[in-house]
């Protein structure tokens, strides 16, 4: 099927204009909910890709497999995390930690992240690639310190300076990728489509996308909060308002995980390259290790689940570097769950953190006499993201481990050891959250829990059943990855 427009068009330009109108309408309602409507529209489009011909690829835009799970999920967490800071924001501006000119920018640069990260996932251009995922990082370190606290500064001056170095060195691997590619594509464009790389990877020299490969994984790898590179991450999490945890959990980490993976494919076409699989796994077991062990020592919540995020995209990684079609099925299933089970999360301890006026352990206590339906529902989503059945972790974190265990059985029980340190961790934790004597306050919470539940029903969903159409699906792009 065919439609008189490019999906691509509206997925780009939708957020794009309504960055522009949001800089200049004044009124928080209006502008909360034409955010709101304008991601709504986006991921509508999004969906549209399931249906109709794939667009031609052309030098700046590519369709294909791999892109359309990223695209699709990355617009449906931008609209549930839109629709959430709805009611989240609104309750900022009632006690005065946002002014209605800080709430008119906070929107416009939610739709300038949102044209960023879909521009990453479009684009057919290794250098068009590198300025979009700058787009999306300057303007989420611009949401970060929106509370102008000291905290909130720090905390966005030091994901600038190193997201910056990361970007730096994620510039040099795309620069020697092109150096790689000039003598066989020629001068210009044609030696940065993605499109014209892929089918004569096997002609550029190894030696140098082996040093093109590394600078990359670094810089990328900064933005997917791989150890050591991670420090950025539980800091952005905790100071900026919590919209924006959901979709730097749910979605930043997911972009610049993507650009690996791309570049990641052109090393596979070329046989004469260092394998990447072995430097993925290490950072991402090194990763999952890490973060299973710092899970045990936060006392702020946000921060808590910050490291969490590091763990999963630890796993994830890991799962991409080891690879087959199990093993790619596996991190690509585990990215989804992440995504919607730890934007679901945020959406819990956003409203948490509200009502006790608090982020810090200590001080949230009994959620689930207090607050049952909060409290529920951030006990359903830390089951989930724990790994625990029927959930569709469970069978994300199973998938992996079993595809390792048929391949190197040592690096399994590292990787399990790493799961069972972290489930350790967050249970610990669920127990003082929810239950016992509730401390603090105890009014009620006034707070949008429909995206919350939304999320936590598929992620429920997928570990109970997938669908044949999703499952081969996945087993294409899991092959298309090698």
């Amino acid at each position: 099927m065919s439609l008189p427009f490019n999906p691509v068009d509206l997925i780009l330009g939708i957020p794009a204009i309504t960055a522009l109108v949001l800089f200049v309408l004044p009124g928080y309602r209006l502008t909360s909910w034409l955010n709101v409507a304008a991601s709504l529209v986006t991921f509508l489009a999004a969906m549209t890709l399931f249906f109709i011909d794939r667009p031609v690829p052309t030098n700046y835009f590519l369709v294909d497999e791999l892109n359309i799970v990223f695209i699709v999920l990355n617009t449906f967490v931008g609209f549930t995390a839109a629709y959430f800071s709805a009611s989240y924001i609104a309750h900022e501006l009632e006690i005065g930690r946002l002014t209605p000119v800080y709430l008119r920018f906070y929107h416009a640069m939610y739709q300038t992240m949102m044209f960023g990260m879909n521009l990453v996932l479009v684009t057919n251009n290794i250098g068009l690639m590198w300025v979009a995922i700058e787009l999306a990082t300057l303007s989420t370190v611009l949401m970060v310190g929106i509370y102008r606290t000291p905290e909130a500064l720090e905390a966005a001056w030091k994901y600038f300076i190193l997201g910056s170095v990361g970007i730096a060195l994620a510039l040099f691997g795309t620069i020697l990728v092109y150096l790689a590619a000039e003598p066989v594509l020629g001068e210009g464009q044609a030696a940065m489509v993605f499109t014209r790389l892929l089918p004569n990877a096997a002609e550029f020299d190894p030696k140098i996308l082996n040093l093109a490969f590394v600078f990359l994984l670094l810089g990328y790898g900064t933005k997917v909060g791989l150890v050591p590179l991670h420090a950025w991450l539980p800091d952005a999490h905790a100071e900026g308002p919590t919209p924006i945890s959901a979709v730097l959990s749910g979605l930043l980490l997911n972009v610049a995980l993507y650009a690996v993976l791309r570049f990641k494919m052109l090393m596979t076409a070329n046989a004469d390259t260092l394998a990447p699989g072995p430097l993925m796994v290490v950072m991402g077991l090194v990763s999952l290790l890490f973060a299973a062990i710092m899970l045990y020592r936060r006392r702020d919540i946000k921060r808590l689940f910050a490291y969490s995020s590091i763990e999963h995209m630890g796993i994830i990684v890991f799962a991409f570097g080891m690879g087959g079609p199990l093993a790619n099925f596996a991190g690509l299933l585990h990215m989804v769950m992440h995504s919607l089970t730890k934007s679901a999360i945020f959406f819990s301890v956003g409203h948490i953190a509200q009502i006790k006026g608090s982020q810090k352990t200590a001080e949230i206590r009994g959620l689930t006499h207090s607050h049952p339906v909060l409290g529920w529902a951030l006990v359903i989503g830390v089951l989930a993201i724990a790994g625990l059945p029927p959930f569709g972790v469970f069978m994300s974190e199973f998938l992996v481990v079993s595809s390792t265990f048929q391949r190197a059985p040592a690096l399994a029980l590292l990787f399990v050891t790493g799961l069972l340190l972290a489930f350790g961790a967050l249970l610990m934790r669920l127990t003082g959250f929810a239950f016992g004597e509730p401390t603090g306050s105890t009014k009620p919470a006034h707070a949008s829990l429909v995206p919350l539940y939304i999320h936590m029903g598929l992620v429920l969903l997928a570990g109970i059943y997938l669908p044949g159409p999703m499952v081969a699906w996945f087993q294409a792009v899991a092959k298309l990855l090698g």
